[in-house]
């Protein structure tokens, strides 16, 4: 689990697809098909929407694809056995059938599912998806020429470990049977609860063997969505899909699929993308964006534009910025400094640093505020609105710093509102009043993340943050806090090193859980066991705020992304 989060974490802080917050409604309509606040009329089908991005939807390859749900762009070209829900704020956390018939049957400790294709799956030429087609399209994932896709697999398959792809080994994978074309077996080496999770990863897209061009296939992968590639240019900067006319909707009850053709223009800058939106020219009019905010300042200009601020998508991601403290380093191996320090920050001050309220959230829990991930509410350390100084100070004394101490908080350099000098600034002022002397150090973002990840290099205190490869406290919680998870060669997560034999346990026990109810209240109630020892510091969880075009229709945004879902939108 260590690279996938942190593949995670980085696309997060990257802006392509994540955000945070409890229980808020996503803007737009409850009813995809109902009137929606793109317009009067009900959606219908036709017309091109362009989507204008920061990044380009490079390596759009199913395999080399870092995606949880099925990912945006690609989810209307690569479908699954499973997918994200495709309905607004908390419905939209749920994991539905895609490919398959249900979500999965697990055998009765976890370790066996079983899943059968729905009947009269066809690709883009109009052959027959078949479950030697998702076996293929997994075991290509392997290969080290396609790498880059959430690698669990290779934890959780037997024989996982060690398969170097179909290009190398021609057998395969014993671990992943296909009884008949309809039927595909995973067999694991340890129970796995969330599997139906992981199933909406794009490495189960089916890929026919007879079409793999290895590396090239991303030029023009083989549909098995509402749309199909007919044009890749630079790398994915500039994408143009077009309706796969063998796709049914008789299958996919997920995608609406209403525009005839998708734009995607990459490489902008996003300043110019917000521009544009908000101006609404031309093809602009239909135009969305997947991976660029509002700043502070765009929104408060927009803010006071009523027809703009009808304009703005509101999402919610599993996220978390914190504070992360190193106990191998003085003097926070002294849980009662970590207290203090807990008791001290400012978190109004750490919002206001952020952007304000509008684009983030106080957090008092290491695990985001949603139901999906067990939520479960516990401030042990209160500080208030703007920090208890006075308490802090006590602690503090009682630790044996009663005339204050000077620590250094390390930081990065990017202006990204998340790990920053203006958050940084902060936490420096707060600690302050508590006789806390703080020292920063910035860092490129770079020589940051290779600092913070590396066990020997790893400071003892900095500002960190997580996102979810999927909406539940698992992939949140075992990469941060499972013992077994610390890598002292290599990028390590567990940046507090905690090997507790109870959390392991635990985290164990609740992997075996197929009753993803049952194991979220389990992971909220491991939260807050583990908050007990303040090795972290929550401060909040970010908000995303996205304009799109005035003729845009069928606004979706749930707590899986935390964006707006194109596979919803039509277009005037």
């Amino acid at each position: 689990m260590r690279q996938p989060s942190v593949t995670a974490r980085r696309v997060a802080a990257a802006s392509v697809s994540l955000i945070v917050a409890a229980g808020a409604a996503a803007c737009g309509p409850k009813d995809n098909d109902a009137k929606s606040s793109g317009g009067d009329a009900k959606p219908h089908k036709g017309g091109t929407l362009t989507v204008l991005n920061r990044n380009p939807q490079e390596d759009f390859d199913p395999a080399r694809l870092y995606t949880s749900g099925g990912g945006n762009v690609p989810s209307l070209v690569f479908r699954t056995l499973t997918t994200r829900n495709r309905e607004n704020g908390a419905a939209g956390a749920e994991v539905v059938p895609d490919l398959a018939t249900d979500t999965g049957r697990p055998s009765e400790n976890a370790t066996v599912w079983t899943y059968t294709l729905k009947k009269g799956l066809k690709y883009e030429d109009g052959t027959a998806i078949t479950s030697a087609d998702i076996k293929y399209g997994i075991e290509r994932s392997f290969a080290a020429e396609l790498s880059g896709g959430a690698p669990y697999l290779r934890d959780w398959l037997i024989g996982g470990a060690d398969y170097q792809g179909p290009y190398k080994d021609k057998k395969g994978l014993d671990s992943i049977e296909t009884p008949d074309d309809l039927t595909i077996v995973f067999h694991l080496n340890k129970p796995e609860g969330e599997f139906p999770y992981l199933a909406t990863q794009t490495q189960f897209a089916p890929v026919p063997k007879a079409k793999d061009t290895g590396t090239k296939y991303e030029e023009h992968p083989v549909s098995s969505g509402p749309y199909k590639v007919v044009k890749n240019e630079n790398d994915g900067e500039r994408l143009t899909l077009e309706r796969n006319t063998h796709w049914s909707a008789s299958t996919d009850a997920e995608r609406k699929a209403y525009p005839d053709k998708i734009d995607v223009r990459s490489g902008l800058d996003s300043s110019v993308i917000n521009q544009r939106l908000s101006s609404s020219q031309g093809t602009d009019a239909a135009a969305v964006t997947t991976d660029t905010n509002l700043g502070p300042a765009e929104l408060a200009k927009v803010t006071g534009d009523k027809a703009l601020a009808s304009r703005v998508g509101t999402g919610h991601f599993g996220y978390t910025n914190y504070l992360a403290f190193n106990p191998k380093v003085k003097p926070f191996d002294n849980p009662k400094v970590r207290q203090a320090i807990s008791y001290a920050v400012d978190r109004t001050s750490v919002i206001n640093a952020a952007g304000g309220s509008s684009l983030a959230e106080p957090a008092t829990t290491y695990l985001p505020n949603q139901k999906s991930f067990g939520y479960t509410p516990y401030d042990l350390f209160p500080a208030g609105a703007s920090g208890n100084a006075a308490k802090a100070k006590e602690i503090l004394a009682q630790a044996g710093y009663k005339n204050g101490l000077s620590i250094t908080l390390t930081h990065s350099n990017s202006k990204d509102f998340e790990t920053s000098p203006e958050i940084a600034t902060a936490i420096q002022d707060a600690l302050k009043k508590a006789g806390i002397t703080v020292k920063l150090q910035g860092l490129e973002e770079n020589d940051y993340s290779d600092k913070i990840t590396t066990a020997k290099t790893e400071p003892g205190l900095f500002l960190a943050h997580w996102g979810a490869d999927w909406p539940s406290g698992g992939p949140f919680l075992a990469p941060i806090f499972d013992g077994r998870q610390i890598v002292k060669d290599g990028a390590n997560f567990n940046t507090g090193f905690l090997d507790d034999k109870s959390v392991n346990d635990e985290i164990d026990a609740i992997n075996k859980l197929t009753d993803l109810d049952e194991a979220a209240k389990r992971w909220g109630a491991l939260d807050k066991k583990i908050g007990e020892q303040a090795l972290t510091v929550p401060l909040f969880h970010p908000v995303y705020k996205r304009l799109y075009g005035e003729g845009v229709k069928n606004i979706v945004i749930s707590d899986w992304t935390g964006v707006l879902d194109i596979s919803q939108v039509a277009v005037k």
